[in-house]
């Protein structure tokens, strides 16, 4: 679930991690994945949507954190479905602080 919730950004799967890490490893190693492949990503996607008030170049900024949310959606997404199956799976750029 915490890959799938990505969309929404690093806090479910923060609060995932927090209240469903005990359940198992597979569990506690998915939901820190997720975690630490969002976090960076919602902190970006931030930064860039308040650049996007920036008189003349804000629209770059705006579309930026489009596709910074595009991309971090689509990856959850991806990831959730290998979860899913049983599988575990590792971002391939992924800072993985946590």
């Amino acid at each position: 679930m915490a890959h799938f919730v990505s969309l929404a950004g690093f806090l479910p799967s923060l609060i995932i991690h927090l209240v469903y890490r005990d359940r198992g490893p597979f569990t506690a190693q998915e939901s820190r994945e997720a975690f630490n492949f969002t976090l960076p990503l919602s902190v970006l996607i931030v930064v860039s949507f308040v650049l996007g008030f920036i008189p003349m170049i804000g629209w770059a900024f705006s579309l930026l954190a489009v596709l910074l949310w595009l991309l971090m959606t689509i990856l959850g997404m991806i990831a959730g479905v290998q979860v899913n199956k049983g599988r575990p799976y590792l971002y391939k750029f992924n800072l993985r602080m946590f």
